[in-house]
Parts: structure tokens; sequence; C-alpha cells
């Protein structure tokens, strides 16, 4: 995708990105381990996947009510079995 002259997209104020330097004498292995927890926890592919096709902000706003919704749901459930 060429964007010319445009600035590019930005995931926030951080870079979209993760990168991870060899330490001394670390296995590949480890390295790799390292790298793929940084992505993790930079939530890369949740993004990706929640990017790959357009959602309208109404779809949103609904999704992140049943979201909410189904977390209180829980954590009155949770309530429940420990009063009891």
């Amino acid at each position: 995708m060429a964007y010319g002259n445009r600035k590019l997209p930005s995931a926030g104020k951080r870079a979209s990105h993760a990168t991870v330097t060899p330490r001394k004498n670390e296995h590949p292995e480890r390295l790799i381990k390292r790298f793929l927890k940084k992505v993790k926890k930079e939530r890369v592919i949740e993004q990706v996947r929640e990017r790959r096709f357009y959602e309208k902000p109404s779809v949103k706003r609904r999704k992140k009510k049943e979201q909410r919704e189904r977390v209180l749901r829980k954590l009155e459930q949770n309530r429940r079995v420990n009063d009891q």
C-alpha cells in the first residue's frame, strides 16, 4: 500500500513495531520467546485482527457494551459464590 506524502497510520504514541535486540550469548530460541512475549504485551496480533475489516462506530460501541455486561455478570456470579 503506497502512502505517498501522507503520514503512516500510528498505533497511538508508541511505535507500531516490536523490536528485540539480542543479548550477549543469548540462545536464538530465547530471543524469539522474548519477542513473542513483547508482541503479546503490545497487543499487536489483536490490533491486526480488529482492524482487518472496517467496523462501524455503532457496532464497536455495541460490542464494548456487551463485553462490559459479560464482565459484570461474571463478577456478580463470583460474588454470589463467595457469599455462600
